[in-house]
């Protein structure tokens, strides 16, 4: 469980052609290891005797920690590969020509290290490029890292898991310091993963192999949706690489970036680790811009305290780990009301409801690992995880205390894994259990009043919120990868994954019925609650459908993967990776759900959608339970190469091309059901300002008694479909996916006596198949947008005879992204105390969906069609993003620091100031305008230094200080994005309100015990 910071072997010093080659390449990326496991790690190279290859040479690996052994006897022409080692310290024993020598290496996550093997003459003075002797058989070559690969990828070592600041326990927060990653925190603290342009849902967490998909939520990681939380204890995390272009044909389930991560294991010391964190209390930080204006504090705080404790059962042989991390927040946030017209400002009694407010949020997080090496060629682990979370959340912003919710996220994995390996053949095998559950609830079960301006932009939402849902995900897996290094030159690898998962997805929305109300016409607020002497204009609500029973929408679906890939090494310069995977999952939910015949027969006959030119047929969307099949298309090519220069793993030019397809998510396909058991409704009232006919169907005259959702309940009792909310979905719904592309070039380069990993990469990834929701109501002629009208005014009051409005679901959304990765780092080492990464990522991204990668919308209602939508600049994306580290060691001390920059985000803006005679006829959507939005770049310096002391007893005990955001930069998150109409420019454009992205200068104490 030792960390292993430092390298052993020597860097050889390039000759001046060669370092003149790098400088002009003006190269930049740490060189990432080839993945021939996706955790496990390879050893390879040749044997020689006298440069003839050594026939009779036999290579054994040995975890010094453990005593894991692996062996293998030299190929025809002296070649050797042992695959499958757990990542560590490693003594490689070689016997050839009847001499036998060792050495120690150290293996990463997932990686091919190259350990060529000779016996020759002792020389005085090795030249660049030469072997260096030890007694009669030498080692050629024998880098730390790895760069004969063709993926973009970058390893995250433990001690930078150690070392650099860190605001939180989540190991993903270290992936942001790889070019083209974002870890993003935002205002309330929650957090996702991403890359690109892409949204989170595309990324992919394996676990020591295994997938930690998540199949109904967003956020790609199980556990990442609207959670403050960490998906995984830190303390198990040895090390993980990051992907953010990938070409191995072993990864499914998987659009953007893969993180492949290793947990720690148990090994021939007992070893133990205590930890306490302490930070955010508010004599430990800054106000936030809210508690400035009122003058106090919020109550916050974040406590973290977790221990880790392993070592031998058997020496040899049984092991254990185990681990349990905790977590108690309480972060602040603002309630800031949306933007009022001049002369208009919020009550007395509203305006209380406003300013600091904090949320609560607890985490039990556990963590246990069996290992028994039963012999040399067998190995078994059993692995268990259980994660419980509960919190208040959705407060701040426009909603006020009582309108958040409360969450509930558990999640408890098992992994049982089987490894078998002999001389040419290695085989990984897992058997899996999931069962994760998401239940977010309303506070307050009381009506929800959401109080709007006269142009109905929301400026509080007061009362009871909407939220009320039962989501999650529960079955078992297996998986078993085999592979074969008997064919000289060639690694092939071939694998197959069953999943057998129960999916569910039951909710109510709106839970509580949401009454629009015009301010400041019609309101009294009486204490703090309570709104009374006012006349709502709308409301909407949900109730369910009678005779429908049981309304959790529950799906038992399969899922089939198969793959073959070959590491071809072409010669000792050209490697090439080929591979095809192909995946197919079965959704019955989805593919037997029967359109209901009542809403059959309104469809058919509702004249506005056969009108000339409707640009959608309805029959692409009625199922008759055997129309719709499971998507049989997902055939992922992957090619990738990596050619070395001069052989010598210093100067290599890499790149690839491959597809790789996701998976639709649940909570989007069981809309069409939820929406037809628990349907929402919408009725106007007729009140001043926003006037209707009233019909006692859709309008109605405002009575108190309508406060009583079993009195809305009545209203549509006579007919429950009428105004209800459609959801279909397309019959022929693909599965969303992208096309990735790279080329670049890494380099091992000495600037005077310090080693650099640098590389430049240039990547080209296209999205396509992203499901988008929008409106099918037409006009009665057909069209969408009415007589002579190109933008606004959208036919919502238009719907489905006896039902109401249609919402229809496509594959539609697409990113396109250009980047240009530039890395470099200096490795920290026994030799040389500090290392230094430097991160800089180019992005020029486009999308035809606003919003899509930094909150995922998937909604569009103001065009029929997203072929109507302008492509747009990616929203939350950065032009320029520039992610720096340090780590230095010195008189017993840990000094780390780590810098953020990146250029205003891209923000999604609706520009109507082109005057027309219709007003907002003429709008059109568009990205950020840095004339206006200057200040809205992103800035975090932060520091820590930890201290640690050695009692001489086995006992180790450090003290931690760790100061974040030390410029206290307001890094601003929340803008008014309406620039005005007809060539009016609005006077709160581009000026943001008091959201930030925390932390504001904040000070975290901490103390920990080794043993």
């Amino acid at each position: 469980m030792k960390s292993n910071r430092y390298s052993a072997h020597p860097h050889r010093r390039p000759s001046r052609t060669l370092l003149a080659c790098a400088l002009a390449s003006c190269l930049v990326v740490a060189a990432p290891a080839a993945l021939a496991q996706s955790t496990g790690a390879t050893i390879r190279g040749q044997v020689t005797v006298d440069s003839v290859p050594a026939t009779d040479a036999q290579v054994t690996a040995t975890n010094v920690a453990t005593g894991l052994t692996r062996r293998v006897q030299a190929s025809g022409d002296g070649s050797y590969n042992v695959g499958g080692l757990p990542p560590g310290d490693y003594r490689i024993d070689v016997t050839a020509g009847g001499r036998t020598n060792s050495q120690v290496v150290t293996l990463k996550v997932g990686q091919t290290a190259t350990l060529n093997l000779s016996t020759g003459g002792v020389a005085e003075t090795a030249a660049p490029g030469a072997a260096t002797t030890m007694e009669a058989v030498t080692v050629t070559a024998a880098p730390v890292f790895e760069t004969k690969t063709p993926e973009v990828a970058t390893y995250i070592s433990q001690v930078q898991i150690e070392s650099l600041p860190q605001a939180s326990r989540n190991f993903l927060a270290f992936a942001d310091i790889v070019p083209g990653m974002i870890f993003d925190r935002r205002g309330n603290s929650t957090t996702q993963l991403r890359s690109g342009a892409q949204s989170s849902n595309g990324i992919n967490v394996f676990i020591d192999g295994v997938g930690q998909k998540n199949y109904v939520l967003k956020g790609g990681v199980s556990g990442q949706d609207q959670s403050k939380g960490n998906p995984f204890p830190q303390l198990a995390i040895g090390e993980y690489k990051v992907i953010t272009s990938n070409y191995k044909a072993e990864y499914d389930q998987i659009s953007s970036a893969a993180v492949t991560a290793v947990t720690k294991s148990g090994t021939n010391d007992f070893h133990g680790d205590f930890f306490w964190d302490k930070t955010g209390i508010p004599e430990w930080r800054t106000p936030t811009p809210a508690e400035e204006r009122a003058g106090t504090k919020s109550p916050s705080g974040e406590t973290q305290y977790g221990a880790a404790f392993g070592g031998p059962i058997l020496r040899d042989r049984l092991f254990f780990f185990v681990t349990y991390e905790s977590k108690e927040f309480e972060t602040p946030d603002t309630i800031a009301p949306g933007p009022l017209p001049a002369g208009i400002s919020l009550t007395p009694e509203l305006l209380a409801l406003t300013g600091p407010t904090s949320e609560p949020f607890n985490e039990d997080l556990w963590f246990g690992k069996l290992t028994w090496q039963v012999n040399d060629n067998n190995l078994v682990e059993l692995s268990a995880k259980d994660r419980k979370e509960d919190e208040i959340t959705d407060l701040g912003g426009l909603n006020t205390d009582s309108y958040g919710k409360t969450n509930i996220n558990e999640s408890t994995r098992l992994d049982l894994r089987y490894q078998w390996s002999n001389t040419n053949w290695l085989n990984d095998m897992h058997v899996t259990h999931e069962d994760e559950k998401f239940n977010p609830r309303a506070i307050t079960l009381a009506p929800g009043f959401i109080i709007q301006d006269n142009q109905r932009r929301t400026v509080l939402n007061v009362g009871g919120g909407q939220d009320f849902q039962d989501k999650g995900q529960e079955g078992w897996g297996f998986q078993d990868d085999l592979t074969f290094t008997g064919i000289d030159g060639h690694t092939l690898k071939g694998g197959f994954k069953y999943k057998s998962v129960e999916i569910n997805a039951f909710e109510q929305q709106p839970f509580n019925a949401q009454y629009s109300i015009n301010y400041p016409a019609n309101v009294i607020l009486m204490g703090n609650t309570a709104l009374a002497n006012f006349q709502p204009f709308e409301v909407r609500f949900g109730a369910p459908l009678p005779g429908t029973g049981d309304r959790n929408i529950t799906s038992k679906n399969k899922q089939y993967g198969i793959y073959f890939q070959d590491d071809w090494e072409v010669n000792d310069k050209l490697i090439i990776n080929l591979g095809l995977r192909y995946d197919y999952e079965k959704t019955p939910s989805y593919e037997d759900f029967v359109t209901p015949a009542n809403l059959v027969a309104a469809l058919r006959g509702w004249s506005n959608i056969h009108q000339p030119g409707v640009d959608y047929d309805i029959e692409d969307y009625i199922s008759t339970g055997g129309n719709r099949d499971a998507f049989k298309d997902a055939w992922q090519p992957r090619v990738g190469f990596s050619y070395d220069l001069f052989a010598d793993q210093r100067h290599v030019i890499f790149g690839g091309a491959g597809r790789a397809y996701d998976r639709n998510l649940f909570d989007y396909l069981a809309l069409e059901q939820s929406k037809s058991t628990f349907p929402s409704y919408s009725l106007l009232f007729n009140t001043p300002g926003n006037p209707c006919t009233v019909d006692n169907v859709r309008c109605f005259n405002w009575d108190p008694r309508f406060l009583d959702q079993e009195q809305l309940y009545a209203l549509v009792a006579a007919n429950p479909n009428r105004g209800s909310e459609v959801n279909l979905m397309n019959n022929d719904l693909k599965v969303p996916y992208s096309d990735q592309f790279s080329l670049g070039m890494r380099n091992a380069i000495k600037l005077g006596n310090v080693d650099w990993n640098t590389s430049a990469t240039i990547v080209r990834i296209e999205s396509h198949d992203g499901i988008i929701f929008s409106l099918g109501n037409r006009y009665p002629d057909g069209t969408f947008y009415g007589p002579g009208r190109t933008f606004g005014g959208a036919p919502f009051g238009n719907g489905i005879p006896g039902f109401g409005t249609l919402i229809k679901a496509d594959n539609g959304v697409e990113t396109k992204l250009n980047q240009l990765l530039l890395w470099a780092e200096k490795p920290l080492t026994a030799e040389s105390p500090w290392g230094v990464t430097l991160a800089y990522t180019f992005s020029d991204g486009e999308e035809n969906r606003a919003n899509a990668a930094n909150t995922d919308e998937h909604y569009v209602f103001d065009y029929p069609n997203l072929d109507d939508h302008p492509w747009v600049a990616s929203v939350g994306i950065p032009k320029h993003r520039f992610v720096g580290t340090g780590i230095y060691e010195r008189w017993g001390f840990n000094f780390s620091t780590k810098v953020l920059w990146s250029s205003p985000i891209a923000k999604d803006i609706l520009d109507c100031t082109e005057p027309t005679p219709a007003g907002l006829d003429n709008c059109a959507f568009g990205t950020i305008d840095s004339a206006y939005f200057d200040d809205a770049d992103f800035f975090q310096w932060d520091i820590a230094v930890q201290k640690s002391f050695d009692t001489g007893a086995g006992i180790k005990y450090m003290i931690r200080g760790d100061v974040f955001n030390v410029t206290d930069a307001r890094n601003w998150s929340g803008f008014n994005n309406f620039r005005g109409v007809d060539g009016v420019i609005d006077a709160n454009y581009g000026k943001h309100n008091d959201e930030i992205t925390l932390p504001t200068r904040s000070f975290k104490l901490s103390f920990g015990i080794s043993w």
